[in-house]
């Protein structure tokens, strides 16, 4: 530190805010939520795995989870298209007949009408959904990119790897290096705090909708699409907030086509469990993140814009990672 003046260490820090900025900046502007996204989950699984195995059995650990996510992932997308048009061609008479009788012009008739009516409203985020969802696309490729830049990072994390083998010691490329990695190093927590409290949201919200689906199974009432209906449960409930209203839009719209009967008791679990959630969302989201809900939409709305789903996973993260970054500096400096 006596080769650089004192006031090198908050400018570098400055430059590192900055840099770390564009970055963040770069990522909506040229497209590059998924792979971001796919780095965070990559290496937030690995840090688990670490945890256990060295670095390079939980590679491998890891290599064999992320085909076994690709095989069910696909078999889902495989399952969904089948199920999801003919639950749509089952609900769409019932809901016409049910609105006819209330009295109730819906703005759709028949299954063309229906997509034509999606289209028109909801294009975009739909488009964004078929991006995210679809292996066989320029997504699928940032996703393996995302992967191997996941491992390299997970083997060899350091950004300056000729430190200490510099004739000064505290030169200014280190310190910057030190200080990029910090600021990395809180985004990934920041990542780990959210995304670590939703996974915990989705996975028990799996796991009740599992039971409720097996209940119904075995009362001989079984709801079709049993496992699309898992998979878009735990899917959705990695968005906060509006994940669960659409994956209980699919339960309530598969379980009419079964009956009128059987779609208002899978409403009414869902009520039951959502009074449950809002327990658990206080108890995990609010005691990690602490962030007004307001807030939370706002930033889902703004990322949804800017980058579709990807951009709505990260808009939480971002906001929890600009809260982290400014209570770490003293106002009065």
């Amino acid at each position: 530190m006596n080769n650089l003046p004192k006031t090198s260490l908050p400018n570098l820090q400055k430059a590192s805010f900055i840099l770390i900025f564009l970055i963040l900046v770069g990522i909506f502007v040229f497209k590059l939520a998924t792979p971001f996204i796919t780095i965070l989950f990559g290496y937030l699984t690995l840090h688990y795995i670490g945890r256990f195995l060295p670095k390079g059995l939980a590679i491998l650990a890891f290599s064999i989870l992320v085909l076994t996510v690709f095989y069910l992932f696909g078999h889902f997308i495989t399952e969904a298209v089948r199920a999801l048009p003919m639950a749509a061609n089952k609900a769409i008479p019932l809901t016409i007949d049910y609105a006819n009788q209330y009295g109730v012009t819906p703005p759709f008739t028949d299954s063309e009408t229906l997509k034509a009516f999606l289209l028109k409203n909801i294009n975009s985020q739909m488009h964004s959904a078929f991006k995210f969802a679809t292996i066989f696309s320029k997504e699928f490729i940032y996703i393996i990119i995302g992967l191997v830049v996941t491992c390299g990072i997970f083997s060899c994390g350091s950004i300056d790897l000729g430190s200490g083998s510099y004739a000064i010691k505290d030169n200014l490329y280190s310190m910057f290096a030190s200080q990029l990695a910090t600021r990395f190093q809180r985004l990934f927590d920041s990542f780990h705090t959210v995304m670590g409290a939703q996974l915990i949201i989705s996975a028990v919200n799996t796991l009740f909708t599992s039971l409720f689906l097996l209940t119904l199974s075995v009362f001989d009432t079984p709801l079709p699409y049993s496992f699309v209906i898992v998979v878009v449960t735990f899917l959705c409930g990695l968005l906060p907030i509006v994940g669960n209203l659409i994956s209980n839009s699919v339960i309530f719209c598969i379980g009419l086509t079964q009956s009128v009967n059987l779609a208002l008791i899978s409403l009414s679990y869902l009520i039951v469990l959502h009074k449950f959630e809002y327990f658990l969302n206080s108890k995990i989201i609010g005691g990690r993140i602490k962030n007004p809900m307001w807030l939370t939409l706002l930033c889902l709305l703004i990322g949804e814009r800017l980058a579709g789903i990807p951009g709505m996973i990260l808009a939480p993260v971002l906001l929890n990672y600009l809260k982290l970054e400014a209570s770490q500096i003293d106002s009065a400096r």
